[in-house]
């Protein structure tokens, strides 16, 4: 790496505020002899132009002995991070290559047939006659023989180990705070009816109820995987599959790789893995095998990839935490500081707290946070406005007392399958129109007149019925719990104030959220601790659903924003005749590594 190349490489004509000095430090902690970087940057301090620059420290392979790693990597988890690297054309020289199933092919009549499902992936020796041509191979021909390569987390470490990514000088991790929880999860391993392609074939014994459930599990993933592989082969001797058979063949590929792993890591005396199972239903249900903390995971997908690496993120909360949860040395592990330039009167924090939304308080917090909604929107008459509701039952709730005080003409909703639609379609109304939203703390760009205010519902502590989080707590780790929701809800007071100039508030209605930075004060930026100091109680106007919604076009109609998220639940129970295949297919739309699902 030639850390020195730093400031020439950086990509914009001129920088913004702190930026020279961001990188100057970063040159510093490289050339004190770290092998990783943290850069805490927050929002709106040009994260990728940052990374590019780092990028740009890479050795070429015009000046690389011939045993050296040359060029660069940028991963990032989110796909809308990568697609907004795509737009930017400053950042035009990262070639960019997703999985296959975003690619279709060129053949007659193949047209809408995604790569993963071509005839090259279905029948057996294919020899396509455009291979050259194909979107998916093109660029991925490209992206392996540039300097610089962009893909998503899922991407990178799915191809760990393979002989077209290979280890490259530098890598760049974009949104690194939830490298941990990212690893956890693509090392999840998920065995259920709709997931395991054979699962009628084996008998799924009683896990929990064993005198050692690991030891069980592992026996039955050891059996699973050779029932998983005659299948395969079954399939792989066949000349030709169809698209159905096909995704089979790759499902069960990655179920043996998946098992394999597992039962490797467990029986590994040296391993720091600790696996824990979850079982609800005793005999012949669903198994989840999950790793805490799988250092070892990490270093076989990310660290061996690269030999010196930045880690980018707002919300970094400490650097001796991350570096035990992601398998790193805090000795060879540098932490630098981007300057925040956003004035803390433009982020204002509120306390319109109306008690607890834990479980049990719920029931009566809710109906007085779906009456302050009201008030809010009467606040804010003539602007957009985010709820983060948490989980789809309060939204479904809130969405549905809403429109029962009459306000549903400025309320939008969304599910798992129309998050993105609905995203698109309030972004383009020309009405100030509320969006109840769940799980969009993160990776969201809500800048200018996007969305001026927002409310948190509720603290975003994780589950405690989750095996991985209980096993945590009943470690002592509650400072990690605690950091954990403190860190989505920096990520969340981010999504509405993106520039120096931009303004937006927040407000926080669960009373659990006050309590939450006295428990986590000491993990705080300084940024958002000055947030936190300045947070005051709003004036706000009486409940009134007629002033709430007197900026709403009257000849707007009902439309998709006012229909609740019961509707949306209901049309979906009534559509219960789902086969086991469509029901897998909509799991895998909705997972995080459906970006590289069918990839080889």
């Amino acid at each position: 790496m030639k850390s020195a190349r730093i400031v020439e490489s950086f990509p914009a004509p001129e920088f913004r505020a702190g930026q020279k000095q961001a990188l100057s430090d970063i040159r510093a902690a490289y050339e004190a002899g770290n092998d990783v970087v943290l850069v805490r940057a927050p929002t709106g301090s040009g994260k990728s132009l940052l990374a590019r620059a780092i990028m740009g420290c890479a050795r070429s392979k015009q000046t690389a002995e011939p045993a050296q790693a040359t060029g660069a990597y940028y991963t990032t988890p989110q796909v809308s991070q990568l697609d907004d690297v795509a737009a930017d054309s400053l950042l035009d020289d990262l070639n960019i290559i997703r999985g296959k199933s975003n690619y279709t092919c060129l053949l007659p009549g193949e047209h809408d047939t995604p790569v993963d499902q071509a005839p090259c992936a279905r029948e057996s020796g294919f020899d396509c006659s455009v291979k050259h041509r194909c979107p998916y191979f093109s660029d991925r021909a490209i992206a392996s023989a540039q300097p610089y390569a962009a893909m998503t987390l899922a991407y990178f470490m799915q191809t760990a180990g393979s002989d077209v990514f290979g280890k490259r000088d530098v890598v760049v991790i974009d949104e690194a705070h939830g490298l941990a929880e990212w690893a956890e999860m693509y090392a999840t391993i998920e065995l259920s009816p709709e997931r395991v392609p054979v699962w009628d074939d084996v008998g799924v014994p009683d896990i929990t109820g064993a005198d050692d459930p690991l030891d069980r599990t592992a026996r039955f993933a050891e059996t699973l995987a050779g029932v998983c592989s005659q299948a395969k082969d079954d399939l792989t001797a066949q000349p030709e599959l169809t698209p159905e058979e096909v995704a089979r063949r790759d499902r069960l590929s990655e179920l043996i790789s998946e098992l394999n792993w597992f039962v490797d890591d467990y029986r590994e005396p040296e391993s720091q893995t600790t696996w824990v199972v979850d079982q609800s239903g005793g005999e012949g249900t669903a198994i989840t095998i999950k790793p805490l903390d799988p250092a070892r995971y990490l270093h076989h997908t990310v660290w061996d990839r690269g030999e010196a690496f930045a880690l980018l993120s707002a919300t970094i909360l400490n650097k001796e935490a991350f570096c035990r949860q992601v398998g790193l040395d805090p000795d060879r592990v540098a932490l630098v500081d981007v300057e925040h330039t956003f004035p803390v009167e433009n982020r204002p924090l509120y306390d319109v707290t109306q008690g607890k939304m834990t479980y049990e308080h719920r029931g009566e917090t809710l109906p007085k946070i779906a009456r302050l909604i009201v008030r809010l929107m009467a606040h804010h008459p003539d602007e957009n406005g985010l709820i983060h509701a948490h989980s789809y039952a309060i939204a479904e709730e809130l969405a549905d007392r809403l429109a029962e005080f009459g306000v549903g003409s400025r309320v939008r909703t969304h599910t798992k399958a129309s998050r993105d639609d609905e995203l698109t379609a309030w972004k383009a109304s020309d009405d100030p129109e509320v969006f109840i939203a769940v799980k969009m703390e993160e990776a969201l760009d809500l800048n200018g007149d996007l969305a001026r205010w927002q409310v948190l519902c509720k603290a975003p502590y994780l589950n405690t019925n989750d095996s991985r989080v209980a096993r945590r707590l009943e470690d002592d780790q509650w400072a990690w719990y605690h950091r954990t929701a403190l860190r989505t809800v920096i990520q969340a007071c981010g999504r509405v104030v993106r520039a120096p100039d931009d303004y937006g508030a927040t407000y926080l209605a669960d009373s659990s959220l006050l309590d939450l930075f006295d428990r986590a004060a000491a993990d705080m930026p300084p940024w958002f601790r000055e947030q936190v100091d300045r947070c005051s109680q709003p004036t706000l106007p009486a409940f009134d659903p007629a002033a709430a919604v007197a900026e709403i076009d009257g000849s707007a109609g009902t439309g998709s924003r006012q229909r609740s998220v019961t509707q949306h639940r209901n049309e979906s129970a009534s559509s219960s005749g789902q086969t086991r295949t469509d029901a897998d297919a909509d799991q895998r739309a909705d997972h995080p590594l459906s970006d590289v699902w069918g990839d080889g």
